[in-house]
């Protein structure tokens, strides 16, 4: 990645500041995907392990510092009165009745939302920024909210939590992050994550030099639907055994599939990163995992149509070793068995009675190898009621057994 490329060091976070969309389970599953992908967030003996809620603490000193100096205030008006005073892309929002009170005021409304003396939803904290900016992300956004819930790291600690884009930047800052590295959903919150290290720094908590966002296309894939929202409604209304269901774009979905960690890398490395929205073809991710298959599975064969193949000349009650390459490249893969005998199965395909002139394989009077065994001739076939073959006749030549002296004579 990134930080391997330009021998830096990347931070492993779970930004758990929504107590209920967070739990342990998601912890631990991210925790051994990374761990499987091959990444560890260790390096040097120190871990680099990191939760926003270890941050709490100094984040509820950050907003009262804003508060304190004129930055922040708390508002009382209803969600629905936030929203239409927010204005919209043409026209300005509105000041809040409450963005003018007294830093007093708002300094001990904030602590009393602190002490769980107000309801959830009653009021929240806001960045006091500019009602009329262009960029609606600056109109005095939220930072604080009233949320009673279980947390899965500080338990019953908090009854207030800060809002994504106020830990953000905070947690950055305070882990030193040079690069954080967002999808281009985030560049329109890039103001607002500057101005809160601005106005941190101003105040004394954080210093210079601060972290810088940067912004990059997400992954799009074609056939493929990537949105969290709609993968956790195919789990949570059971249309899927969960997440680690093959048929999910998910990595515990794709590690059942087969997929591998060098094919996903390979992947990566592939489409590289662009800051313009597109769309990667699923195929190119196929053709990744199987270029890294190609080169290190052993073979084996099955057959998807079957029809019996009786080779009428052959002993009863016998089974006859041929030995398969286990990789056709690679012989110090060693071989297989393959067991061959009076009745075999091939591929539907592979047997034409009325046979075109470019078909080379089995039909009435041909000969064929059979993979790894004898040469076979076809003498007769069976059909059904329909007109379906359902048995194929041959002969073989005893003395054209793979990998014999003079089999390829015939």
């Amino acid at each position: 990645g990134l930080a391997k490329d330009y021998d830096g060091i990347c931070h492993l976070r779970f930004d758990d500041t929504n107590p209920e969309k967070e739990n342990q389970e998601y912890v631990d599953s991210i925790k051994n995907n990374v761990s499987w992908l091959g990444f560890s967030w260790e390096q040097n003996k120190t871990s680099h392990l990191y939760f926003a809620s270890n941050y709490f603490d100094f984040m509820y000193e950050a907003a009262e510092s804003l508060i304190q100096s004129g930055h922040a205030y708390v508002d009382k008006q209803s969600p629905d009165e936030i929203r239409i005073n927010r204005g919209t892309l043409n026209e300005p929002g509105k000041n809040s009745p409450w963005r003018d009170k007294s830093i007093e005021e708002h300094l001990t409304w904030f602590r009393e939302m602190r002490d769980g003396k107000h309801p959830d939803g009653s009021m929240i904290l806001r960045a006091k920024i500019d009602m009329a900016s262009p960029n609606i992300n600056l109109r005095d956004p939220a930072i604080y909210r009233i949320k009673r819930a279980h947390h899965h790291n500080t338990g019953d600690t908090w009854c207030i939590y800060p809002m994504y884009t106020f830990a953000h930047p905070i947690e950055d800052a305070l882990e030193k992050i040079t690069h954080s590295i967002c999808t281009l959903e985030f560049e329109d919150q890039r103001p607002f994550y500057d101005w809160i290290l601005d106005r941190l720094i101003e105040n004394g908590l954080l210093s210079k030099p601060q972290p810088r966002q940067y912004e990059f296309a997400r992954l799009n894939l074609t056939y493929a639907v990537l949105s969290k929202r709609k993968l956790i409604e195919l789990v949570e209304d059971h249309h899927v055994t969960g997440w680690d269901d093959p048929r999910l774009p998910t990595l515990e979905g794709a590690r059942r599939r087969g997929y591998t960690p060098e094919g996903f890398k390979l992947f990566t490395d592939r489409i590289g990163v662009s800051k313009a929205d597109s769309w990667i073809d699923y195929a190119t991710l196929e053709e990744s995992m199987r270029e890294v298959l190609n080169t290190a599975c052993e073979r084996r064969i099955a057959v998807l149509d079957p029809i019996e193949l009786e080779i009428t000349n052959y002993p009863d009650n016998i089974d006859e070793d041929c030995f398969a390459p286990n990789h056709p490249l690679k012989p110090e893969l060693g071989k297989r068995v393959v067991k061959l005998s009076k009745s075999l199965w091939i591929e539907r395909e592979d047997f034409m009675e009325e046979p075109s002139k470019q078909f080379f394989r089995l039909y009435p009077g041909n000969m064929v190898r059979l993979r790894y065994g004898y040469v076979v001739k076809c003498t007769s076939f069976e059909k059904d009621a329909t007109g379906k073959i359902t048995k194929v006749f041959c002969e073989y030549l005893p003395d054209t057994k793979s990998g014999t002296p003079g089999s390829d004579s015939v």
